[in-house]
């Protein structure tokens, strides 16, 4: 058996084939796997229990992340592509999982959360995953890790933070993760790209389980390793050598959605009196985001997901038209205007509900 898929894989390496391979491979094991790790997770009864800030109305099993977690392991140590960076990626997003699992069996505070990030952060940097733009002098440096430290941390918790749908996370991280590798294409970033293509495979095995109506949840374990993921994938990546702006806008614009999501609760929750303090701003869990208020507005939960993807989406590809050039550059135009007018007909459908009413 492991003849044959020596065989198989050298075979599609041959064929430049290669981020197919991977994404195919990452996508079929967690496809495989999910209904064992809900099988498991509803045998531990490691179960997300409704109540009233939650949208579910019955127990749904947890643990979905380490589905994630080892269909893209797996594939990226499958790959046979390794360096030091690696070591850091693998060793900063299993505390990161284990921390999460740990979160969602027994409960941890915000300040072993937060100190968990703190360290899975510094081990990135340890291994030489930072952020690389301010003068190489020691403020410069040091200003460099804080900011790392800063990044990781935020998106960590931004990606935590908007997993409150079904699908939400799993989707927009599959599209982001996307992003970033037809960057890493146009780029010659071949490592990233397999990076890239692995966790985009991963997710999307996994959302046909995640999508409404979930048979099973990240948890907090899928949504922060998620999160961290994509952080440290946008701090490796070398996204304009010769143009500071563009490299630092890149991976902000792909990320846009959980940014501004974060920034805007942050900001109504501190200036409503929600949260005082970093404790209690990691701890509140409320019904204010960005896919919280859509629903208010009138939409059903399926288009609410669908509008945030083409949000998403549409930020990813003017991501890549950042970096694409000529004719490329004139497609990624046409499908961005694509998905513009699928999100303003879900719009206007969304609109004709409401004026019935």
């Amino acid at each position: 058996m492991r003849h044959i898929l020596e065989t198989i894989y050298f075979f599609l390496y041959s064929l430049e084939l290669r981020s197919f391979f991977l994404f195919t491979f990452a996508f079929l094991m967690s496809f495989l796997l999910t209904p064992i790790v809900r099988f498991a997770a509803i045998k531990l009864k490691i179960l997300d229990i409704p109540d009233e800030r939650k949208i579910h109305k019955k127990p749904v099993p947890l643990l979905g992340g380490l589905a994630i977690y080892i269909s893209y392991a797996v594939t990226i140590i499958l790959n046979f592509s390794f360096s030091i960076e690696l070591k850091g990626v693998i060793i900063g997003g299993t505390i990161i999982l284990f921390m999460g699992i740990i979160d969602d069996i027994w409960g941890l505070s915000a300040k072993i959360r937060l100190l968990g990030q703190i360290v899975a952060a510094s081990i990135l940097i340890l291994f030489r995953i930072k952020l690389d733009f301010l003068p190489n002098v020691w403020w410069g440096n040091w200003g460099e890790i804080l900011l790392t430290v800063i990044w990781v941390i935020g998106i960590t918790n931004a990606a935590n933070f908007f997993d409150g749908m079904d699908g939400l996370l799993t989707g927009v991280t599959t599209i982001c993760s996307l992003s970033f590798f037809v960057v890493a294409q146009i780029t010659d970033q071949g490592y990233l790209g397999f990076l890239t293509i692995a966790l985009a495979g991963s997710c999307l095995g996994f959302l046909r389980f995640n999508f409404k109506p979930a048979s099973i949840f990240l948890g907090d374990s899928g949504s922060t390793f998620l999160g961290f993921t994509l952080a440290e994938i946008a701090v490796m990546g070398g996204w304009a050598e010769k143009n500071p702006k563009v490299a630092l806008s890149l991976p902000i614009l792909v990320l846009s959605v959980f940014i501004f999501d974060m920034v805007y609760i942050t900001v109504a929750r501190f200036k409503e009196g929600k949260v005082r303090n970093l404790k209690e701003w990691i701890e509140y869990t409320g019904k204010d985001h960005l896919h919280h208020r859509l629903v208010a507005f009138g939409f059903n939960e399926a288009q609410t997901v669908l509008l945030i993807y083409l949000i998403a989406a549409c930020l990813g590809v003017g991501a890549i038209n950042l970096r694409a050039t000529g004719d490329l550059r004139v497609y990624f135009e046409f499908l961005q205007a694509f998905f513009i007018f699928i999100l303003i007909v879900i719009l206007m459908l969304a609109g004709r509900k409401l004026s019935k009413k």
